[in-house]
């Protein structure tokens, strides 16, 4: 007796009161998949508990749920969020709903809820919950949604919706068919509270109210308190809340109607934009390569011209050798750490010592006199200021408040990356600090990285301009990451292309491929997105198609033609004989050579390859020497030799190692992946044309159709779990081999596409129309990896030809050289289209002035994806302090971009 007197006390003790959660959903399944609905509880004292509960159905497509939740005097609940999930057999989340806008709900344990839901996708209106969109048009940032204590009643529906189409002034009300609800009388709406974030919610007192209710939403101005507009369609209904057969809402329930977004038309928001990275950027003040101060001069221009996004490449370290190698933007040793460059050297005033200042001053006017930004010699000046600069100012910086508080929230990646670079001390460095103050600079040197980016970025928000970054496919195969998480990264295999327009070996990027299947690459991506987004408030994409699959080349080769796609399905010996084709592994898979395909590469050195890298084999066959059976081992034994025979033997040997049919998967023996183009090779005119044909069919299968719902599936989960909850606004590069699936995948994760005039992406068409582009999508003519758009002008006579009379309807020849006329129509063509964003290169924005722009559009290039050599040097040769200046220049454009209403 006294044992259960005890546990009644603790019972009396510890709870207050039991509410009741009840969850409905109508969602179709497949076979083996569960719908579970994760609930997470906050007390008022910060502890949060999450359950993951399996939801029941009897059909697959209708789901309930019915939970009891106990609260404590210790602990009481201050409120609760949930969201929905699919799960297969194992528990492994297969889809899980939008959730940016988190339903949330203050928690009353004298009440039970009943929430009626639909599934939440992705909304059409994405771009507006972005942090882009908020900038542009001067809203609140980083709002919360706040689960507000609304009163509640004997009887309440709580009615809640999302509306991210109202504009600044505007707020939101309710009006229905039933007097509790204004009885359709548009004097006698009901105001909504703002719980952020976009949403709004009402609570209406319904205790003598019977159901079915219908309702619409509406909006209201603030200044005048009046009407402006009704939501459009239908009325919307509480018929389906509960069940058919109950008429009212049951004493103490909350009956929660939260459905689909605000049903009105948002106004179209469209944006013009340049893109221009850091280091080409030029100003009096900087020291031979753009710094994070002329970004912030850049954003003065962007509001003078109307244009609403500035757009650069990335601006993470790349420094291993201290060589132009470095100046590879995309060969990053941190997805964290700033590149030193981007140092704004005169924010710090002058160093004590007035002679390295008159030195340093000599050496600026130096290296600004340089028609492009010298890497080598930036590098050596920059890295002696720096060291000068840390000497004087280094403690007082490091001892600093702001210092040691950024310290704490970064140090995760910051003392390992510190770390990284002593350990390079070995190898060429800049500066010659002892390992403790090589360490403390680092830190001094991200910290002012930091802040300076930061304030160029606060700047912008400020003038209502969105600063656009981009995230590289990869990381250096010697890099912090790799040493700090290997288990990311297949460090076996290098990222790459497959053969294309721009290089028909494919392109070898060198860096090591992610693996997927570790658990911990999704919070290190978000880790990165959450850093990134102090800075940006949208991104590129870099290589989107590496989310659905990458082109993965084995570590001891040179070119990409020797890759395969990853994921994949490789084909087994059954399959392959399937389509036909009988295999014969070793004729198959190792390289085909004979003594006509020698003299074919090797002419007259055809003898000195057979006796020097061959071995002869049975039926007429070669073998390569163990010692050259690998591209990177014959790089190895040409390197330094560089005249005309070394070269041709080189590239000759390069082509008979990538002379193979199939290629072995590296993670799945007896598993094969066709190599690509190798239709084009002497190993395929071995074969008879019966196998020629079964190859082609087996071919075709492969590369179009094979893969197509597989890698969809995987970009969805992929793309969804990296980038599904951010606030920047996704832009992706889909440019190169796109299979069906891509268009789709993007369109339904609202991720914008990249659309260019002169790369369509349908077959049997040289251009595209730019009335055809998607809404969803940045509009460009050229990238960093292209032709500006007056070299490309120059380049092809007969494409531009056919260019100048199909896209701009002109007769008779067009000019050898881009008039600035042409060049302003087709901007304007551009500018008119649908795509949300026109982002257009800064070369390209200054080819319709005759006088601004550079005399030679050779030196505008800034990369070429063919050379791996190529130095990343292109500086613009006007100040921004000139372009700021260029009056009649800056009116144009900004009437422009007016006139196309990409300004508003």
């Amino acid at each position: 007796m006294h044992y259960v007197i005890g546990i009644i006390s603790y019972l009396c003790t510890k709870i207050v009161m039991i509410m009741k959660l009840k969850f409905t959903i109508h969602y179709g399944t497949q076979w083996g998949e569960s719908l579970h609905v994760v609930v997470s509880y906050l007390s008022s004292d910060g502890t949060r508990k999450t359950a993951n509960l399996l939801m029941l159905t009897d059909d697959g497509s209708f789901w309930t749920l019915e939970t009891s939740v106990v609260e404590s005097r210790q602990h009481p609940m201050e409120s609760f969020s949930y969201h929905y999930q699919v799960e297969d057999e194992e528990g492994h989340v297969l889809r899980r709903e939008w959730t940016m806008i988190p339903r949330t709900y203050h928690f009353d344990t004298s009440k039970n809820y009943v929430l009626s839901d639909l599934w939440r996708d992705i909304p059409i209106q994405y771009h507006l919950y972005s942090s882009a969109y908020i900038t542009t048009k001067g809203l609140v940032r980083d709002e919360q949604v706040n689960p507000l204590r609304m009163p509640l009643y004997r009887k309440t529906i709580l009615f809640r919706v999302s509306a991210p189409q109202l504009l600044k002034g505007q707020s939101l009300a309710i009006v229905g068919s039933h007097p509790a609800l204004g009885d359709w009388n548009a004097a006698r709406y009901l105001r909504m509270e703002y719980l952020g974030q976009y949403d709004w919610m009402l609570s209406v007192n319904v205790d003598a109210v019977l159901l079915p209710l219908e309702y619409k939403y509406v909006i209201i101005d603030d200044a005048t308190n009046t009407l402006v507009t009704w939501e459009e369609g239908d009325n919307r209904t509480t018929d389906g809340l509960l069940p058919p057969d109950i008429t009212a809402v049951p004493d103490g329930t909350v009956l929660v109607a939260y459905g689909e977004n605000l049903r009105i038309k948002e106004q179209t928001w469209r944006a013009a934009g340049v893109v221009v990275p850091v280091f080409s950027l030029r100003s009096d003040s900087s020291y031979g390569v753009g710094d994070f101060g002329d970004l912030r001069r850049l954003v003065d221009w962007a509001v003078l011209t109307g244009m609403k996004v500035i757009q650069i490449l990335p601006v993470n370290d790349t420094s291993t050798s201290h060589s132009w190698s470095d100046s590879y933007p995309y060969n990053i040793v941190s997805a964290f750490a700033l590149h030193p460059h981007y140092l704004d050297l005169e924010a710090f005033g002058s160093l004590k010592s007035k002679t390295k200042m008159t030195a340093y001053h000599r050496q600026r006017r130096e290296l600004n006199a340089i028609g492009y930004s010298d890497y080598e010699a930036v590098d050596r000046v920059k890295a002696a200021f720096i060291d000068d600069l840390f000497e004087e100012r280094g403690k007082q910086t490091l001892d600093s408040e702001a210092f040691r508080s950024w310290f704490e929230a970064n140090r995760d990646w910051l003392e390992p990356y510190a770390q990284w670079l002593s350990s390079q001390s070995s190898q060429s460095s800049p500066t010659s600090l002892s390992s403790q103050s090589s360490l403390a600079r680092t830190f001094f040197l991200q910290y002012h990285l930091h802040l300076q980016l930061k304030a160029a970025a606060d700047y912008a928000r400020s003038k209502g301009i969105i600063l656009k970054g981009d995230i590289p496919i990869g990381v250096n195969f010697d890099s912090v990451e790799t040493k700090m998480h290997p288990a990311l990264f297949n460090l076996d295999s290098q990222t790459g292309a497959p053969p294309d327009a721009f290089s028909q070996n494919g392109q070898n990027w060198g860096f090591p491929t992610y693996n997927w299947s570790d658990r911990s690459i999704v919070p290190w991506w978000h880790r990165r997105l959450e850093w990134m987004a102090q800075y940006f408030d949208a991104f590129r994409i870099d290589h989107v198609l590496g989310f659905f699959r990458i082109w993965e080349v084995p570590v001891d080769a040179i070119f990409g033609i020797l890759g395969h796609f990853s994921p994949a399905l490789p084909l087994t010996v059954g399959e392959i004989e399937y389509f036909g084709l009988p295999f014969r592994k070793d004729f198959m898979t190792r390289p085909f050579i004979n003594d006509r395909v020698i003299e074919r590469l090797f002419g007259i050195h055809a003898q000195f390859v057979k006796e020097n890298f061959l071995l002869a084999r049975s039926y007429g066959l070669y073998d390569l020497k163990a010692e050259y059976n690998t591209q990177r081992k014959v790089r190895d034994h040409f390197e330094g030799r560089n005249d005309e025979n070394s070269l041709w033997i080189r590239d000759g040997l390069y082509r008979l190692i990538s002379g193979v049919l199939f290629l072995e998967d590296p993670r799945q023996p007896d598993m094969y992946h066709p190599r690509i183009g190798i239709y084009n090779e002497p190993v395929f005119d071995a074969l008879t044309n019966e196998e020629k044909d079964a190859f082609m069919r087996l071919y075709n299968n492969f590369f179009y159709q094979r893969h197509n719902f597989f890698w969809g599936a995987e970009a969805i989960r992929r793309l969804t779990d990296v980038f599904g909850q951010t606030r920047m606004l996704c832009c992706a590069e889909d440019l190169g081999m796109l299979p069906d699936c891509v268009a789709p995948v993007l369109d339904s994760l609202r991720i914008l596409t990249l659309e260019i005039q002169s790369m369509p992406k349908q077959n049997g068409y040289e251009f595209t129309h730019l009335d055809g582009n998607p809404y969803r999508s940045v509009a460009t003519f050229s990238t960093h990896d292209m032709s500006p758009l007056r070299l490309w002008w120059e380049e092809s006579p007969e494409r531009t030809q056919r260019y100048y009379v199909t896209m701009l309807q002109k007769q008779g020849r067009a000019p050898e050289h881009l008039p600035a006329h042409l060049a302003e129509e087709i901007i304007a063509r551009h500018l008119y289209c649908p795509s949300m964003l026109c982002m257009l290169s800064l070369q390209d924005w200054l080819a319709m002035d005759g006088e601004l722009r550079f005399k030679n559009p050779r030196e505008e290039r800034i990369n070429v994806p063919s050379d791996p050599y190529n130095h990343w040097k292109y500086r613009m040769h006007l100040t921004i302090d000139y372009l700021l200046k260029a009056d009649k220049y800056n009116n144009k454009v900004r009437t422009m971009i007016t006139r196309s209403r990409r300004s508003e």
